[in-house]
């Protein structure tokens, strides 16, 4: 990725990231990409950890909902107290549903705006940003021929659970927050899922086995026994997040990010056309 072919901007108020092929701009393929909450937590900084150099493809890098140029007043701080207070309700469900609603207008105005075809799309997601990703898929709208899904969110409930642990404490479920579960997660959504034809799992060694790694297993299974070409990769030494902190800026690309990185264009370029 070079600074002179990068163009950033916003789109239907959507802050993106986007990097040209390096052939034809016309005919070339899109794979649209949202970042983590954890580093990298904004568009530029995915767009620096998982470049897909080589991939010969439009790379259009979407910020979420309450990041980078969204961050609420107090910037990463207000965010986590946001998520003490009730992490589900106030950041899981209403991030995702609104990164996922905002993505057809965004695309449409991108479209638009760098003149790229019409066509099967790769869609690239690191923990909530593949739920994002997810969803684009299971509500429909879209064609998606390929999805890379990095520490995927593919059960919230296994998340909030796995989170309550490691800081000691019990979420309390209601209703609404039951609802938001429910959209979710995708290994009882897999048959919305599978409408991509091709999904990779990437998640680190280091990452949560019952909140991360078990539940990505269980999607990979879900998807495979519906025809979907689906697979898992373990990442050696990766944890959850694969940028250092803070996470917000452009940072050289650490060695788990480089092989998630790779495995993306390799996955990529053989199920996107």
């Amino acid at each position: 990725m070079t600074v002179e072919t990068t163009i950033t901007g916003m789109a239907a108020g959507v802050p993106f990231v986007a990097v040209p092929p390096g052939g034809d701009r016309a005919g070339a393929p899109v794979v649209a990409a949202w970042h983590l909450m954890d580093p990298p937590r904004t568009e530029v900084a995915m767009a620096a950890a998982l470049p897909l150099a080589g991939l010969d493809a439009w790379r259009l890098y979407l910020g979420l909902p309450l990041h980078g140029m969204r961050f609420p007043e107090g910037g990463v701080e207000a965010l986590m107290q946001l998520g003490y207070a009730d992490a589900v309700q106030n950041l899981y469900g209403p991030i995702s549903a609104q990164a996922a609603e905002e993505f057809g207008p965004a695309y449409a105005e991108l479209r638009q705006r760098l003149g790229f075809r019409d066509g099967p799309i790769g869609l690239l997601g690191g923990s909530l940003g593949s739920a994002v990703a997810q969803l684009v898929v299971a509500d429909g709208g879209f064609d998606v021929a390929a999805a890379v899904l990095a520490s995927p969110l593919s059960r919230l409930s296994a998340v909030v659970e796995a989170v309550g642990r490691q800081f000691g404490m019990s979420y309390p479920w209601s209703e609404p927050s039951l609802d938001i579960a429910r959209r979710l997660d995708f290994v009882a959504r897999a048959d919305e899922v599978a409408a991509c034809p091709a999904t990779l799992l990437v998640v680190g060694e280091d990452d949560d086995e019952s909140g991360f790694q078990a539940p990505a297993r269980q999607l990979r299974d879900a998807l495979a026994r519906r025809s979907v070409q689906a697979e898992l990769v373990v990442v050696p030494g990766m944890g959850h997040a694969f940028a250092e902190e803070p996470g917000i800026e452009p940072a050289p690309q650490l060695p788990a990010a480089a092989e998630v990185d790779r495995l993306a264009v390799g996955w990529f370029s053989r199920h996107l056309r």
